[in-house]
């Protein structure tokens, strides 16, 4: 068995895959994974039409298209105030999740403590073990979700070299604020930290404001930003993400990235630049959109005596179910399609700390609004509670 192989022995199957063919298996409503029911700007998906019909079905460059990159520096530069040179300080990924992975596999070695908060994506884990990486988790707790800043404190050692930062946060939906993003600042800068973020919810927040780290002072150099097209334009299927920040953090992904996928999507990386330059009002929509949806399942959840609290950002909204008598999340989620015709993500797997969020469950409110309703209507009809 290789070292590899030995690393992610005991790491289960993606509960995203298992939850998600669980409601196809059962017909069940999917409040579960995070992708939406409609589709992003009519305008992106013609132009993929066209690179598809006009020649542009071959290897895109190994860093991506280069009009793609110039789109996602004019879109810092617009929305941060944050300047990049696209040749040198952007490259393109296969989805956020490619971001993460080259970041972890090009910049981590053994040994080296990554500071991540919990719950945490559940790729993190996978990702962070294949580099022999040790995790230092800093727990967001029930209900508020806030950070810590002194356990995140206590949780940097002289061994610490980085942080993986989430914010918007999935699955919790909290924003880290600025009071919070400068503590993590503070840390990284006294400590020497590499801050890896994970923004691809940067857009969807609701009466928050999203502040990358990397504007704060004296992080630009030490942060890589990652984010991509899928959540904020609703194309999570089409997996075009980027990385950002020094050439020499940019340049480690790339050394990564090009052993694992080289290149992907290369018509759809010329739609992506599209969205990005002519679509720029999109993903505000998108995000009032979601305000009404969020508040919908929050409050039809509220009336079945599943409380969520209101989240800032992201898809998801997270309720306790403790109170039915339920084992655990996971038990609760996988009896649910039989009890309730309803998939949800028991949150549980996403913690080190096991007891923090034996309980939660994890609602996607990314659906039409009637797929929301008929969720709640079938999970008013059904009794709930441990037998």
């Amino acid at each position: 068995m290789t070292r590899v192989a030995r690393r992610l022995q005991g790491i289960a199957p993606t509960i995203f895959a298992e939850m998600s063919a669980l409601a196809v298996r059962t017909s069940a409503v999917n409040l579960g994974q995070g992708f939406p029911d409609a589709d992003g700007p009519t305008s992106a998906i013609r132009r993929a039409e066209r690179a598809l019909e006009g020649g542009e079905n071959q290897y895109a460059p190994g860093p991506g298209r280069p009009e793609l990159r110039a789109a996602v520096a004019r879109h810092q530069e617009r929305h941060y105030g944050v300047m990049l040179d696209p040749d040198s300080e952007v490259v393109v990924t296969t989805g956020a999740t490619e971001a993460v992975a080259a970041a972890i596999l090009g910049l981590v070695d053994p040994g080296d403590e990554v500071v991540v908060l919990e719950p945490f994506y559940d790729s993190y884990v996978a990702v962070l073990q294949m580099a022999g990486a040790v995790r230092r988790p800093v727990t967001l707790r029930a209900p508020a979700f806030r950070l810590d800043i002194e356990a995140l404190a206590a949780a940097v050692t002289d061994r610490t070299r980085f942080v993986l930062l989430n914010t918007p946060h999935n699955p919790t939906g909290t924003v880290l604020d600025r009071t919070e993003l400068e503590a993590v600042a503070a840390l990284a800068i006294a400590h020497d930290l590499v801050v890896i973020t994970d923004e691809v919810y940067e857009h969807l927040t609701y009466d928050v404001e999203h502040v990358p780290l990397c504007t704060l002072p004296g992080m630009a150099e030490r942060t890589l930003t990652i984010s991509s097209v899928g959540k904020s334009y609703s194309f999570t299927g089409w997996k075009v993400g980027w990385a950002t920040g020094p050439a020499d953090l940019v340049g480690a992904v790339l050394a990564a990235k090009q052993w694992l996928t080289f290149t992907s999507a290369g018509p759809l990386q010329s739609a992506v630049a599209t969205a990005l330059d002519t679509e720029q009002a999109w993903p505000l929509g998108l995000a009032e959109d979601l305000r009404a949806r969020r508040d919908l399942l929050c409050a039809g959840l509220d009336s079945l005596g599943l409380p969520a609290p209101l989240p800032q950002g992201s898809y998801f909204a997270i309720t306790d179910i403790a109170h039915l008598g339920w084992p655990d999340g996971r038990t609760f989620c996988l009896a649910l399609p039989e009890r309730a015709g309803v998939v949800a993500i028991p949150v549980q797997g996403f913690y080190d700390d096991a007891e923090a969020g034996r309980h939660l469950v994890r609602w996607a409110f990314c659906k039409d609004r009637s797929v929301i309703e008929e969720g709640l209507r079938r999970l008013g009809a059904a009794d709930l509670t441990y037998r």
